[in-house]
């Protein structure tokens, strides 16, 4: 018996067929587990054997989601920059508190997320930043493209400030934004160095002085 024709006239669909639910969890398991261990060590110090141990995925099975692992960072890199993006809007979505009262609403909420894991984890994009020598070229510009997202909606906030009265009309919130993200990172960093809160803390103090100076 022959297989049946396939009718010409039901239109065919579009790129990859989807994932069956599995998948979608092995590939889930593989990101976070990517997450974890870059933002505690780093990409040059994390080989796929740790990551597919720690996600209970073989690493043959990475192979079939990610071709390589520049590939797979190239992913974790969106991946953390839509969660973290997700995080400050929290913050700066806030209509029961004012503008600046957001901003450190962000920073207490990000140094409890610290605190959680003994301050043994930055932020993904300031420790690749800090790679980019040994990193694949074309992450300079993700990287990039994630910290001006993150700065818009910094500049966006502070623009609020300013429609409250509480930033000086003579401040450029866009040069602001920029000053707090390179600021932050710089924060991070040492937090996770001391494993203390402290610099984040004078860091937001410092920061909002500034915004209303």
């Amino acid at each position: 018996m022959s297989a049946p024709t396939p009718d010409s006239n039901t239109p065919r669909r579009r790129g990859r067929p989807p994932r069956k639910p599995d998948d979608q969890a092995a590939r889930k398991a593989l990101i976070r587990a990517g997450l974890v261990q870059l933002t505690e060590r780093g990409y040059t110090n994390v080989g796929l054997d740790e990551i597919t141990a720690a996600a209970g995925v073989t690493k043959g099975s990475f192979y079939h989601y990610f071709p390589t692992k520049a590939a797979f960072g190239a992913e974790l890199i969106e991946a953390y920059g839509a969660f973290f993006r997700d995080k400050l809007s929290r913050s700066l979505d806030r209509h029961d508190l004012t503008p600046l009262a957001r901003l450190r609403a962000f920073s207490r909420d990000a140094e409890a997320g610290m605190a959680k894991y003994d301050f043994r984890r930055g932020c993904l994009i300031g420790n690749l930043g800090q790679e980019m020598g040994t990193l694949p070229e074309d992450y300079r510009a993700r990287l990039i493209a994630v910290l001006e997202s993150w700065q818009a909606l910094v500049a966006d906030c502070l623009r609020a400030g300013q429609a409250a009265g509480e930033v000086p009309a003579t401040q450029d919130p866009d040069t602001l934004a920029e000053i707090f993200w390179t600021g932050w990172e710089g924060a991070v960093l040492r937090a996770k160095l001391q494993h203390s809160p402290e610099p984040l803390r004078r860091f937001a103090d410092g920061f909002l002085r500034l915004a209303q100076s």
